[in-house]
Protein backbone atom coordinates (compact mmCIF):
# COMPACT_ATOMS: atom_id res chain seq x y z
CA UNK A 1 0.00 0.00 0.00
CA UNK A 2 1.33 3.40 -0.90
CA UNK A 3 0.40 6.76 0.56
CA UNK A 4 1.85 9.49 -1.66
CA UNK A 5 2.84 12.87 -0.34
CA UNK A 6 0.18 14.68 -2.36
CA UNK A 7 -3.51 13.98 -1.84
CA UNK A 8 -4.43 10.86 -3.80
CA UNK A 9 -7.95 9.82 -4.75
CA UNK A 10 -8.20 6.05 -4.72
CA UNK A 11 -10.45 4.36 -7.26
CA UNK A 12 -13.53 2.40 -6.21
CA UNK A 13 -13.05 -0.94 -7.97
CA UNK A 14 -15.71 -3.15 -6.33
CA UNK A 15 -18.82 -2.50 -4.24
CA UNK A 16 -20.82 -5.21 -2.50
CA UNK A 17 -24.25 -4.74 -0.96
CA UNK A 18 -23.73 -6.95 2.07
CA UNK A 19 -26.94 -6.10 3.94
CA UNK A 20 -30.61 -6.92 3.47
CA UNK A 21 -32.29 -4.12 5.37
CA UNK A 22 -34.98 -1.95 3.86
CA UNK A 23 -33.55 0.89 1.73
CA UNK A 24 -34.01 3.57 4.37
CA UNK A 25 -32.78 1.33 7.23
CA UNK A 26 -29.97 -0.93 5.95
CA UNK A 27 -28.11 -3.41 8.07
CA UNK A 28 -24.69 -2.15 9.11
CA UNK A 29 -21.27 -3.58 8.34
CA UNK A 30 -19.58 -3.46 11.74
CA UNK A 31 -16.08 -4.78 11.19
CA UNK A 32 -13.80 -6.38 8.59
CA UNK A 33 -11.05 -8.96 9.13
CA UNK A 34 -8.92 -11.03 6.75
CA UNK A 35 -6.82 -14.16 7.15
CA UNK A 36 -3.06 -14.40 6.86
CA UNK A 37 -2.88 -16.01 3.43
CA UNK A 38 -4.88 -13.27 1.68
CA UNK A 39 -7.77 -15.51 0.66
CA UNK A 40 -10.74 -14.81 2.95
CA UNK A 41 -12.39 -11.65 4.26
CA UNK A 42 -14.98 -11.72 7.05
CA UNK A 43 -17.51 -8.94 7.63
CA UNK A 44 -19.61 -8.79 10.80
CA UNK A 45 -23.09 -7.32 10.37
CA UNK A 46 -25.77 -5.83 12.57
CA UNK A 47 -27.86 -8.96 11.83
CA UNK A 48 -25.59 -10.80 14.33
CA UNK A 49 -24.15 -12.77 11.41
CA UNK A 50 -20.79 -12.89 9.65
CA UNK A 51 -20.38 -13.02 5.87
CA UNK A 52 -17.32 -14.45 4.13
CA UNK A 53 -15.86 -13.20 0.84
CA UNK A 54 -12.85 -13.78 -1.33
CA UNK A 55 -10.42 -11.07 -0.32
CA UNK A 56 -9.09 -10.32 -3.78
CA UNK A 57 -12.36 -10.44 -5.73
CA UNK A 58 -15.19 -9.97 -3.23
CA UNK A 59 -16.80 -13.28 -4.27
CA UNK A 60 -19.35 -14.43 -1.68
CA UNK A 61 -18.27 -17.63 0.12
CA UNK A 62 -20.93 -18.14 2.79
CA UNK A 63 -22.26 -17.16 6.22
CA UNK A 64 -21.31 -17.91 9.81
CA UNK A 65 -24.53 -17.82 11.82
CA UNK A 66 -24.85 -18.48 15.55
CA UNK A 67 -24.48 -15.35 17.65
CA UNK A 68 -27.72 -14.15 19.24
CA UNK A 69 -26.66 -10.57 20.02
CA UNK A 70 -24.40 -7.84 18.62
CA UNK A 71 -21.01 -9.03 17.36
CA UNK A 72 -18.37 -6.88 19.05
CA UNK A 73 -15.10 -8.15 17.54
CA UNK A 74 -13.96 -10.43 14.73
CA UNK A 75 -10.48 -11.68 13.85
CA UNK A 76 -8.42 -14.43 12.23
CA UNK A 77 -6.36 -14.72 15.39
CA UNK A 78 -4.17 -17.75 14.61
CA UNK A 79 -1.61 -17.24 11.84
CA UNK A 80 -1.06 -21.01 11.68
CA UNK A 81 -4.76 -21.67 11.03
CA UNK A 82 -5.84 -19.34 8.20
CA UNK A 83 -9.30 -20.95 8.03
CA UNK A 84 -10.06 -20.36 11.72
CA UNK A 85 -12.15 -17.23 12.36
CA UNK A 86 -13.02 -16.03 15.87
CA UNK A 87 -15.68 -13.58 17.05
CA UNK A 88 -17.00 -12.16 20.31
CA UNK A 89 -20.50 -10.95 21.06
CA UNK A 90 -22.77 -9.29 23.58
CA UNK A 91 -24.39 -12.74 23.88
CA UNK A 92 -21.49 -13.60 26.22
CA UNK A 93 -19.54 -15.89 23.90
CA UNK A 94 -16.31 -16.04 21.97
CA UNK A 95 -16.82 -18.44 19.06
CA UNK A 96 -14.44 -20.12 16.63
CA UNK A 97 -15.56 -20.88 13.08
CA UNK A 98 -14.09 -23.10 10.37
CA UNK A 99 -14.53 -20.91 7.30
CA UNK A 100 -14.23 -23.92 4.96
CA UNK A 101 -17.35 -25.45 6.52
CA UNK A 102 -18.93 -22.18 7.71
CA UNK A 103 -19.55 -23.99 11.00
CA UNK A 104 -18.91 -23.17 14.64
CA UNK A 105 -16.19 -25.47 15.99
CA UNK A 106 -15.66 -24.09 19.51
CA UNK A 107 -17.31 -21.71 21.96
CA UNK A 108 -16.17 -19.98 25.14
CA UNK A 109 -18.92 -18.66 27.37
CA UNK A 110 -18.85 -16.12 30.17
CA UNK A 111 -21.55 -16.26 32.79
CA UNK A 112 -23.60 -13.07 33.06
CA UNK A 113 -21.14 -11.04 30.96
CA UNK A 114 -21.60 -9.24 27.69
CA UNK A 115 -18.31 -9.42 25.78
CA UNK A 116 -17.07 -6.31 23.97
CA UNK A 117 -13.69 -7.41 22.62
CA UNK A 118 -11.30 -10.37 22.50
CA UNK A 119 -7.79 -11.35 21.48
CA UNK A 120 -5.63 -14.49 21.36
CA UNK A 121 -2.07 -14.47 22.71
CA UNK A 122 -0.03 -15.38 25.73
CA UNK A 123 3.47 -16.84 25.74
CA UNK A 124 2.20 -20.07 24.10
CA UNK A 125 -0.53 -18.44 21.98
CA UNK A 126 -3.17 -20.41 23.89
CA UNK A 127 -4.65 -17.62 26.00
CA UNK A 128 -7.96 -16.05 24.99
CA UNK A 129 -8.76 -12.75 26.70
CA UNK A 130 -12.06 -10.90 26.46
CA UNK A 131 -13.47 -7.67 27.82
CA UNK A 132 -16.68 -7.96 29.82
CA UNK A 133 -18.98 -5.56 31.65
CA UNK A 134 -16.33 -4.61 34.24
CA UNK A 135 -13.82 -7.44 33.97
CA UNK A 136 -11.20 -9.11 31.81
CA UNK A 137 -11.95 -12.81 31.35
CA UNK A 138 -9.27 -15.32 30.31
CA UNK A 139 -9.57 -18.87 28.96
CA UNK A 140 -7.12 -21.61 27.95
CA UNK A 141 -8.21 -22.42 24.42
CA UNK A 142 -6.67 -25.91 24.58
CA UNK A 143 -9.19 -26.93 27.23
CA UNK A 144 -11.85 -24.19 26.78
CA UNK A 145 -11.52 -23.67 30.54
CA UNK A 146 -11.89 -20.22 32.10
CA UNK A 147 -8.69 -19.67 34.07
CA UNK A 148 -8.97 -16.08 35.33
CA UNK A 149 -11.34 -13.19 35.85
CA UNK A 150 -9.76 -9.81 36.54
CA UNK A 151 -12.42 -7.78 38.33
CA UNK A 152 -10.43 -5.11 40.18
CA UNK A 153 -8.77 -3.41 37.21
CA UNK A 154 -11.87 -1.74 35.72
CA UNK A 155 -15.16 -0.40 37.04
CA UNK A 156 -17.05 -0.22 33.74
CA UNK A 157 -17.29 -2.08 30.43
CA UNK A 158 -13.95 -3.24 29.00
CA UNK A 159 -14.14 -2.14 25.37
CA UNK A 160 -10.74 -3.40 24.17
CA UNK A 161 -8.25 -6.17 25.00
CA UNK A 162 -5.11 -6.54 22.89
CA UNK A 163 -1.98 -8.67 23.23
CA UNK A 164 1.30 -7.07 22.21
CA UNK A 165 2.23 -8.16 18.64
CA UNK A 166 5.70 -9.45 19.59
CA UNK A 167 5.67 -9.66 23.39
CA UNK A 168 2.64 -11.94 23.43
CA UNK A 169 2.65 -12.26 27.21
CA UNK A 170 1.76 -8.55 27.51
CA UNK A 171 -1.96 -7.78 27.54
CA UNK A 172 -3.49 -4.30 27.44
CA UNK A 173 -7.11 -3.64 28.40
CA UNK A 174 -9.10 -0.42 27.93
CA UNK A 175 -12.44 0.59 29.37
CA UNK A 176 -15.30 3.04 29.52
CA UNK A 177 -13.84 4.02 32.91
CA UNK A 178 -11.01 5.79 31.04
CA UNK A 179 -8.21 3.44 32.13
CA UNK A 180 -5.75 1.35 30.13
CA UNK A 181 -4.14 -1.48 32.11
CA UNK A 182 -1.05 -3.50 31.17
CA UNK A 183 -0.81 -7.10 32.42
CA UNK A 184 1.94 -9.72 32.38
CA UNK A 185 0.31 -13.11 31.73
CA UNK A 186 3.42 -15.32 32.05
CA UNK A 187 2.73 -16.43 35.62
CA UNK A 188 -0.54 -16.58 37.52
CA UNK A 189 -3.03 -14.15 36.04
CA UNK A 190 -4.49 -12.00 38.82
CA UNK A 191 -5.23 -8.39 39.71
CA UNK A 192 -2.49 -8.09 42.33
CA UNK A 193 0.66 -9.56 40.79
CA UNK A 194 -0.18 -9.50 37.09
CA UNK A 195 -0.82 -5.78 36.61
CA UNK A 196 2.26 -3.83 35.51
CA UNK A 197 0.92 -0.33 34.93
CA UNK A 198 -2.18 1.82 34.55
CA UNK A 199 -2.64 4.76 32.19
CA UNK A 200 -5.45 7.22 32.88
CA UNK A 201 -7.00 8.68 29.72
CA UNK A 202 -9.78 10.43 31.60
CA UNK A 203 -12.69 9.54 29.32
CA UNK A 204 -14.37 6.49 27.80
CA UNK A 205 -12.05 4.53 25.48
CA UNK A 206 -13.27 3.15 22.16
CA UNK A 207 -10.17 1.65 20.47
CA UNK A 208 -6.49 1.07 21.11
CA UNK A 209 -3.60 -0.15 18.96
CA UNK A 210 0.15 -0.67 19.04
CA UNK A 211 2.58 1.24 16.84
CA UNK A 212 6.24 2.23 16.57
CA UNK A 213 9.25 0.31 15.25
CA UNK A 214 9.06 -2.10 18.19
CA UNK A 215 5.37 -1.48 18.88
CA UNK A 216 6.49 0.33 22.01
CA UNK A 217 3.77 2.97 21.71
CA UNK A 218 0.02 2.83 22.07
CA UNK A 219 -2.61 4.94 20.33
CA UNK A 220 -5.93 5.47 22.06
CA UNK A 221 -9.20 6.65 20.49
CA UNK A 222 -12.03 7.77 22.77
CA UNK A 223 -15.79 7.90 22.48
CA UNK A 224 -15.67 11.72 22.52
CA UNK A 225 -13.55 11.67 19.33
CA UNK A 226 -10.10 12.40 20.75
CA UNK A 227 -6.81 10.56 20.18
CA UNK A 228 -3.80 10.22 22.45
CA UNK A 229 -0.41 8.50 22.20
CA UNK A 230 1.32 6.68 25.06
CA UNK A 231 4.68 5.07 25.70
CA UNK A 232 3.85 1.59 27.00
CA UNK A 233 7.10 0.89 28.84
CA UNK A 234 7.00 4.14 30.81
CA UNK A 235 3.18 4.50 30.88
CA UNK A 236 3.63 8.13 29.83
CA UNK A 237 1.42 10.35 27.70
CA UNK A 238 3.26 11.54 24.56
CA UNK A 239 0.55 13.46 22.73
CA UNK A 240 -3.10 14.36 23.26
CA UNK A 241 -5.22 15.46 20.30
CA UNK A 242 -8.25 16.96 22.04
CA UNK A 243 -9.67 18.68 18.94
CA UNK A 244 -8.49 16.28 16.27
CA UNK A 245 -11.64 16.49 14.12
CA UNK A 246 -11.19 20.23 13.68
CA UNK A 247 -7.49 19.78 12.92
CA UNK A 248 -8.26 17.12 10.32
CA UNK A 249 -11.04 19.23 8.80
CA UNK A 250 -8.55 22.04 8.26
CA UNK A 251 -6.25 19.69 6.37
CA UNK A 252 -8.42 18.74 3.43
CA UNK A 253 -10.78 20.47 0.99
CA UNK A 254 -13.85 18.34 1.77
CA UNK A 255 -16.71 18.86 4.26
CA UNK A 256 -15.80 18.87 7.93
CA UNK A 257 -14.76 15.58 9.51
CA UNK A 258 -17.71 14.22 11.51
CA UNK A 259 -16.21 11.13 13.18
CA UNK A 260 -13.07 9.07 13.69
CA UNK A 261 -12.83 5.50 12.41
CA UNK A 262 -9.46 4.31 13.73
CA UNK A 263 -5.74 4.88 13.57
CA UNK A 264 -3.40 2.76 11.45
CA UNK A 265 0.34 2.22 11.55
CA UNK A 266 2.39 1.37 8.47
CA UNK A 267 5.90 0.14 9.43
CA UNK A 268 7.48 1.08 6.10
CA UNK A 269 6.54 4.72 6.64
CA UNK A 270 6.99 4.67 10.43
CA UNK A 271 3.93 6.91 10.52
CA UNK A 272 0.65 6.69 12.39
CA UNK A 273 -2.37 7.66 10.28
CA UNK A 274 -5.74 8.86 11.50
CA UNK A 275 -8.66 7.61 9.40
CA UNK A 276 -11.73 9.85 9.67
CA UNK A 277 -14.87 10.49 7.67
CA UNK A 278 -17.97 12.50 6.90
CA UNK A 279 -21.64 11.61 7.28
CA UNK A 280 -21.82 11.32 3.48
CA UNK A 281 -19.25 8.49 3.44
CA UNK A 282 -16.06 10.26 2.31
CA UNK A 283 -13.01 9.24 4.32
CA UNK A 284 -9.48 10.61 4.56
CA UNK A 285 -6.08 9.42 5.79
CA UNK A 286 -4.31 12.04 7.89
CA UNK A 287 -0.69 11.54 9.05
CA UNK A 288 -0.12 12.30 12.73
CA UNK A 289 3.12 13.94 13.77
CA UNK A 290 3.84 12.68 17.28
CA UNK A 291 7.30 13.62 18.60
CA UNK A 292 9.13 11.17 20.85
CA UNK A 293 9.27 12.86 24.24
CA UNK A 294 12.69 11.55 25.17
CA UNK A 295 14.28 12.90 21.96
CA UNK A 296 14.92 16.29 23.55
CA UNK A 297 12.95 18.21 20.94
CA UNK A 298 10.12 20.63 21.58
CA UNK A 299 8.12 19.66 18.50
CA UNK A 300 4.37 19.85 18.94
CA UNK A 301 1.99 17.06 17.96
CA UNK A 302 0.08 17.91 14.79
CA UNK A 303 -2.29 16.54 12.15
CA UNK A 304 -0.87 16.66 8.63
CA UNK A 305 -2.65 17.22 5.29
CA UNK A 306 -4.72 14.29 4.01
CA UNK A 307 -2.54 11.75 2.20
CA UNK A 308 -5.42 9.90 0.56
CA UNK A 309 -9.15 10.43 0.06
CA UNK A 310 -11.78 7.74 -0.60
CA UNK A 311 -14.93 9.25 -2.09
CA UNK A 312 -17.98 7.89 -3.90
CA UNK A 313 -18.18 4.41 -2.43
CA UNK A 314 -20.35 4.93 0.64
CA UNK A 315 -23.45 7.02 1.25
CA UNK A 316 -23.31 6.95 5.05
CA UNK A 317 -20.94 6.55 8.00
CA UNK A 318 -17.97 4.24 7.38
CA UNK A 319 -17.37 1.97 10.36
CA UNK A 320 -14.40 -0.19 9.38
CA UNK A 321 -11.28 -0.18 7.21
CA UNK A 322 -9.00 -3.12 6.39
CA UNK A 323 -5.54 -2.81 4.80
CA UNK A 324 -3.39 -5.37 2.94
CA UNK A 325 -0.50 -4.78 5.32
CA UNK A 326 -2.72 -6.09 8.14
CA UNK A 327 -1.89 -9.64 6.97
CA UNK A 328 1.35 -11.62 6.82
CA UNK A 329 3.90 -11.00 4.10
CA UNK A 330 4.26 -14.67 3.12
CA UNK A 331 0.82 -14.95 1.56
CA UNK A 332 0.64 -16.74 -1.80
CA UNK A 333 -2.39 -14.85 -3.12
CA UNK A 334 -1.45 -11.47 -4.64
CA UNK A 335 -3.45 -8.34 -3.89
CA UNK A 336 -2.02 -6.20 -6.66
CA UNK A 337 -3.36 -2.67 -6.65
CA UNK A 338 -5.55 -3.15 -3.56
CA UNK A 339 -5.49 -0.12 -1.27
CA UNK A 340 -8.11 -1.20 1.27
CA UNK A 341 -11.61 -2.53 1.94
CA UNK A 342 -14.18 -0.42 3.79
CA UNK A 343 -17.56 -1.22 5.36
CA UNK A 344 -20.31 1.11 6.51
CA UNK A 345 -23.75 1.88 7.82
CA UNK A 346 -25.10 1.80 4.26
CA UNK A 347 -24.53 -1.96 4.29
CA UNK A 348 -21.83 -1.77 1.63
CA UNK A 349 -18.36 -3.25 1.37
CA UNK A 350 -16.10 -1.28 -0.96
CA UNK A 351 -12.79 -2.31 -2.49
CA UNK A 352 -10.48 0.60 -3.23
CA UNK A 353 -7.67 0.40 -5.75
CA UNK A 354 -4.48 2.38 -6.25
CA UNK A 355 -4.94 1.83 -9.98
CA UNK A 356 -6.60 4.94 -11.36
CA UNK A 357 -7.77 2.95 -14.41
CA UNK A 358 -9.65 0.36 -12.36
CA UNK A 359 -13.29 -0.13 -13.37
CA UNK A 360 -15.98 -0.29 -10.73
CA UNK A 361 -18.16 -3.37 -10.51
CA UNK A 362 -21.10 -3.82 -8.17
CA UNK A 363 -22.06 -7.12 -6.56
CA UNK A 364 -25.07 -8.16 -4.50
CA UNK A 365 -24.72 -11.67 -3.09
CA UNK A 366 -27.93 -13.24 -1.77
CA UNK A 367 -27.77 -14.95 1.61
CA UNK A 368 -30.99 -16.52 2.86
CA UNK A 369 -29.66 -16.78 6.40
CA UNK A 370 -29.36 -13.02 6.73
CA UNK A 371 -32.53 -11.86 5.01
CA UNK A 372 -34.62 -11.73 8.18
CA UNK A 373 -34.02 -8.74 10.42
CA UNK A 374 -34.58 -8.56 14.13
CA UNK A 375 -37.52 -6.26 14.70
CA UNK A 376 -36.81 -3.10 16.61
CA UNK A 377 -33.11 -3.76 17.16
CA UNK A 378 -30.90 -0.86 18.15
CA UNK A 379 -27.92 -0.07 15.90
CA UNK A 380 -25.67 2.16 17.94
CA UNK A 381 -22.33 3.55 16.82
CA UNK A 382 -20.22 2.68 19.84
CA UNK A 383 -20.30 -0.53 21.85
CA UNK A 384 -21.22 -0.98 24.59
CA UNK A 385 -23.73 1.87 24.32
Amino acid sequence: MGLPGAVAKCKLSTSIQASFGVPDDPDYVFDIAANGDNTIMAASLSTNGIKLYGLATGQFLGDCIGHTDTISDVSFSDADSPHMLCSSSADGTVRAWDTRLRKEVASLRSENQELWSFDVGGSTQNLVASGGNAAVICWDRRTNRQIATLEECHTEAVTQVRFHPSKKEKLVSASVDGLMCVFDTVSDINDDEGMESVMGVGTSIARIGFYGSNRERLWCQTHIETVSSWNIEDALLEADFTDIRSEASANWSYPSVDYLIRCHYIPGFDTLWLIAGTQEGTIGYFPLHIPVKRSGTNDAAAVGPASAVLEGGHSSVVRSVWFPCDVGTNADTPLEGLFCWTGGEDGRLCRWSEDCDANERSIAWVSSGLVAKRAGRSKLRHAPY
